[in-house]
C-alpha cells in the first residue's frame, strides 16, 4: 500500500508542475529581474560568460595566387583562428602587386616582368602556408606588434639567406675567372701610346669642354625586391583585419587604436578626420616606350567644406564633361586663358586640341594625349567653366609630373617635351612659373628625380607656400624611409606610401607618426597593379592621412575603394566622431629663418 501510495502521490505532483501556476510564477519573477525575454536572456548570458572564455588564437594561415584588378597575380592570405574550440575564418585580404604595369613596353620586358611577377607570387604563397603557418600558430591576433616584430625577423633571415647565396655565387665567379687567366697566362697589356690617358680624351669634346655642364647625380639604383616578400604585408595585413573583425570594431578604429598605442599621439582614436581623395581625372600616356611628357596623371582634389559624397558628386561631372570634349575634339571650344593678362601670351588659335579620348586606363580614368601642359590645364578650365565651376574655388588640381621617367641622362637634362630638355635648376624655374600662371594647382608630385635633392630644396623654398611639393617615386620602399627617427627623402611637404611587398603595419604606424611629428602631410597611395580589397581605405582613415590617391573613378577595383571611402564617413558623422579637416602648406623658405610657421589656410569655396 505505502508503494502504491507514493506513485500516486508522485503523479499527482507530475501533473501540478505540469500545470500554469508555477512556471507563470517563475516568468513574473524572471520579468522582474531581468526584462528581457527568454531567448534575449540566453543571449545576455551567453555573451557574458564569453567574456571569460579563452581569448581567440590563430590556428592557421592560407595563401594562395589569386588575380588582381588588370588580371596578373598576386596574393590572398586567410587567417582561422580557434575560437571557442571551434576552427573559424575569420577573415582575407589581398595585397596589390609592386610591379609597375609597363606602357608601351618592348615584349621581352613584358616577358621578363610576367615572370618575376609569377616567381614572387609563388614564393609568398609557399612562405604563408610553410613557415608563417607554423612560426604564428596559437598567437593572439591582437598582438600586432608581437607578431609583426616576428614577420620582421623572419624576412631578415630571408635577406641574410640571399645576400650568403649571392656571395657564394660572386666567390665561385672569381675562382673561375682566376683558373681561366692562369690557363691562359697572357702577358700585361701596356697602355697604348696613341691614347695616353686625360689629355687626348678632352681633346676629343671640342666645343662641348668650352660650356661646362654641371654633372646630375646619376639615378640611385633601384631597391631589390625579394623574391616571396609580399608574404610579410599581406599576413600584416591579414592579421590587422583578424584583430579588428575578433574585437567587433571597424578596421580603421582598430589601426588607430593601434596607433594611440604604438607612437603615443595626443589624438583620440575616437574622433577621425577623412582624407582628402586625389581623385585621377586623366592619364597621359607615353608616346614612346621611354618617354613621357611633363604630365603622368591630372588629379582632382574636392574642396575640405564640401563632404566627401558631395566632393565625388562634382568630380563626377568634370569627368563627364572632359569625357565629352575629349570624344569630341572637332566640336570642342577653343581653351580660354586663365585671365586677360595672361591670355595675351596664349594663342589657343595656332595649338592644336589635344588627341581624341582613346580608352580608359588601369588607373581607372581617361587616357588622353596632349601638346603641352597649358593646353591641357586650359582645357580643364573649359570643363569646368561648362558645368558652371571654377577652378582654384570648387574644386583644386594635383598633377603627377613623373620627373624621374623624363630623364635623358645622356644629355643630363629632363625631356620634358620631345626634343625640348631643361635642367634641373631650369625645371624649378619652369615650376615656379607654372603655379604662377595656374595658382589651382595645389600639389605637384615627384616634380624633381629624388637624387636632385638640391633642387627639391631650392623648389620646396620658392613653392612651398603655394602648394605641396610630393615625393612618391623616393617613398616606394617604406622599410627604407626611416633612418634613426628621420625620414631619408629629399626635402619636400609629404610622402606617397604604398602597401606593398614586406611593409607591415606596425612599420606604417611607426613612420606616419614620424612624419606627422615632422608635419610632413602622409599620402596612402594605390598601386598599378590594385586589388579589389579595400583595406587601404581603413589604413589611410586610421592612420590620420591628408590625402588619399586611388586612381579614378572606375574599374571596380578603384571604385570599391572609393565607396568604402564614403561608408567610412557616413558612419564617422552618425556617430559624431569626424573632425573637420584643413589644409595648410609650409612656408619652407620662412621657416628657415623661424621655425614652425604655417602658410595661409586655402581660401574656402564660394556657397553654391
Amino acid at each position: 500500500m505505502e508503494a502504491g501510495g507514493r506513485r500516486a502521490r508522485r503523479r499527482e505532483a507530475a501533473e501540478y508542475y505540469r500545470g500554469q501556476r508555477v512556471p507563470e510564477r517563475m516568468e513574473e519573477a524572471l520579468n522582474a529581474l531581468f526584462p528581457l525575454s527568454p531567448g534575449d536572456l540566453y543571449g545576455e548570458l551567453a555573451n557574458y560568460l564569453s567574456k571569460y572564455s579563452k581569448a581567440p588564437v590563430i590556428c592557421k594561415l592560407v595563401g594562395r595566387k589569386v588575380l588582381d584588378g588588370v588580371g596578373q597575380p598576386t596574393l590572398e592570405v586567410e587567417i582561422y583562428c580557434t575560437v571557442k574550440n571551434y576552427e573559424k575564418r575569420i577573415c582575407s585580404t589581398v595585397m596589390s602587386c609592386h610591379s609597375q604595369i609597363p606602357e608601351n613596353a618592348l615584349p621581352e620586358k613584358i616577358e621578363a616582368d610576367e615572370k618575376e611577377r609569377n616567381d614572387c607570387v609563388n614564393t609568398a604563397v609557399e612562405w604563408v602556408n610553410e613557415s608563417l603557418n607554423t612560426m604564428l600558430r596559437d598567437l593572439e591576433p591582437t598582438d600586432q606588434c608581437q607578431v609583426d616584430k616576428m614577420l620582421g625577423e623572419y624576412f631578415t633571415n630571408k635577406v641574410e639567406e640571399k645576400k650568403k647565396i649571392q656571395r657564394q655565387e660572386e666567390e665561385e665567379e672569381e675562382e673561375e675567372e682566376e683558373e681561366e687567366e692562369g690557363t691562359l697566362a697572357l702577358p700585361p697589356r701596356t697602355p697604348s701610346p696613341a691614347t695616353p690617358p686625360g689629355k687626348k680624351k678632352s681633346a676629343k669634346t671640342g666645343k662641348k669642354s668650352s660650356v661646362p655642364e654641371r654633372p646630375i647625380p646619376p639615378a640611385e639604383p633601384a631597391e631589390p625586391v625579394l623574391c616571396g616578400s609580399l608574404a610579410i604585408g599581406g599576413t600584416s595585413l591579414a592579421i590587422a583585419k583578424a584583430g579588428a573583425t575578433i574585437s567587433h570594431i571597424p578596421l580603421y578604429s582598430h589601426i588607430a587604436l593601434l596607433k594611440h598605442e604604438q607612437v603615443h599621439v595626443e589624438q583620440s582614436p575616437e574622433e577621425m578626420t577623412l582624407p582628402l581623395p586625389m581623385v585621377t581625372l586623366l592619364n597621359c600616356e607615353k608616346t614612346s616606350p621611354s618617354k613621357l611628357k611633363l604630365v603622368k596623371e591630372v588629379m582632382l582634389i574636392p574642396p575640405v567644406q564640401l563632404s566627401l559624397k558631395q566632393g565625388i558628386e562634382r568630380v563626377l561631372d568634370i569627368q563627364k564633361e572632359m569625357t565629352r570634349l575629349l570624344g569630341s575634339p572637332g566640336k570642342m571650344p577653343g581653351p580660354q586663358p586663365a585671365d586677360g593678362k595672361k591670355g595675351k601670351a596664349q594663342n589657343s588659335g595656332k595649338k592644336s586640341l589635344p588627341q581624341f579620348l582613346k580608352r580608359i586606363s588601369h588607373l581607372g580614368c581617361l587616357t588622353t594625349g596632349y601638346d603641352d601642359v597649358e593646353q591641357l590645364l586650359l582645357l580643364m578650365q573649359t570643363a569646368c567653366s561648362n558645368i558652371g565651376l571654377e577652378l582654384g574655388t570648387d574644386v583644386y588640381l594635383a598633377i603627377n609630373c613623373a620627373a624621374h621617367e623624363l630623364m635623358d641622362y645622356d644629355k643630363g637634362k629632363y625631356e620634358i617635351l620631345t626634343g625640348t630638355f631643361k635642367s634641373p635648376d631650369e625645371m624649378v624655374a619652369m615650376y615656379g612659373e607654372l603655379i604662377d600662371k595656374f595658382p589651382f594647382i595645389i600639389a605637384l608630385i615627384d616634380p624633381l628625380r629624388k637624387e636632385d635633392r638640391e633642387q627639391w630644396s631650392n623648389i620646396c623654398c620658392a613653392l612651398g607656400s603655394k602648394c605641396y611639393l610630393i615625393a612618391e617615386d623616393a617613398a616606394t620602399c617604406i622599410s627604407k624611409l626611416k633612418t634613426d627617427q628621420t625620414i631619408n627623402t629629399p626635402v619636400c611637404s609629404g610622402v606617397v606610401l604604398k602597401y606593398v611587398n614586406e611593409t607591415k603595419v606596425s612599420d606604417l604606424i611607426e613612420l606616419t607618426g614620424i612624419l606627422h611629428g615632422q608635419r610632413h602631410i602622409t599620402i596612402l597611395g594605390s598601386p598599378d597593379g590594385e586589388a579589389s580589397d579595400d583595406s587601404l581605405v581603413d589604413l589611410a582613415v586610421g592612420l590620420g592621412a591628408r590625402f588619399i590617391k586611388l586612381g579614378g573613378l572606375s574599374r571596380g577595383e578603384r571604385v570599391t575603394k572609393y565607396n568604402r571611402l564614403l561608408a567610412i564617413e557616413e558612419e564617422l558623422a552618425k556617430n559624431r566622431n569626424l573632425r573637420e579637416t584643413k589644409l595648410e602648406f609650409v612656408a619652407f623658405a620662412e621657416e628657415s629663418q623661424s621655425e614652425n610657421q604655417l602658410s595661409d589656410e586655402l581660401p574656402p569655396p564660394e556657397q553654391d
